[in-house]
């Protein structure tokens, strides 16, 4: 039988073991979080997540138009809201249905400019805020979740090779009245059909 001295020993051990492993893995999760960042492509009008350096999620978005564009830029998160109300021109929409800004905004550091969710999920896949990145409610909900206040957010405004990478460029077969062994594989190039506190 263990004396009570070998006991302590033998617990020290164990919790020393436990708080190593335990801060291990804080620091790795920590990491992760640092690596983590969002890129927004203003072309393709899409938001991909990366931690690590690989794609965790893409989202399709709305941005903003040409009389009102996103800004373009490297941004950090700096805002979290559940269901936040809409501040625009003297105009106050509390949260519902209504609310331009959707079930949640995520404020960046370029004032008044966000992510967030929407009141119009058709307008999803076109050029038409003030500015914002707009994303279906269940899909900014999903973000949210996924996203922290500091976290890096990037909104480009020309094809690079890394958004290659993160959104491969769209191809299809343009099969016409040639003989049907001829087919023509062309580049679809995006076509242009947002809100904050301050923006929308």
């Amino acid at each position: 039988m263990l004396n009570v001295e070998d006991r302590m020993k033998r617990m020290a051990v164990i919790t020393g073991a436990i708080l190593m492993a335990t801060a291990e893995a804080l620091a790795q999760d920590q990491q992760a979080k640092l690596a983590r960042r969002i890129i927004v492509s203003i072309p393709d009008r899409k938001l991909a997540v990366l931690e690590g350096g690989k794609v965790v999620k893409t989202f399709p978005t709305a941005v903003g138009a040409p009389a009102t564009p996103s800004p373009t830029g490297s941004f950090t998160i700096v805002q979290r809201l559940v269901d936040p109300t809409w501040y625009f021109h003297g105009q106050v929409v509390k949260p519902g249905k209504a609310n331009p800004l959707g079930t949640r905004w995520m404020g960046l550091s370029a004032g008044g400019y966000g992510i967030h969710g929407t009141n119009a999920p058709g307008s999803i896949g076109h050029n038409v805020s003030h500015g914002c990145i707009r994303m279906k409610n269940q899909d900014a909900e999903e973000l949210f979740a996924m996203v922290s206040v500091g976290d890096p957010v990037e909104l480009v405004a020309e094809r690079t090779p890394e958004l290659d990478e993160i959104f491969p460029p769209v191809i299809r077969a343009v099969i016409g009245p040639r003989p049907p062994a001829t087919v023509v594989a062309q580049t679809l190039v995006p076509g242009s059909a947002g809100a904050g506190p301050g923006n929308e």
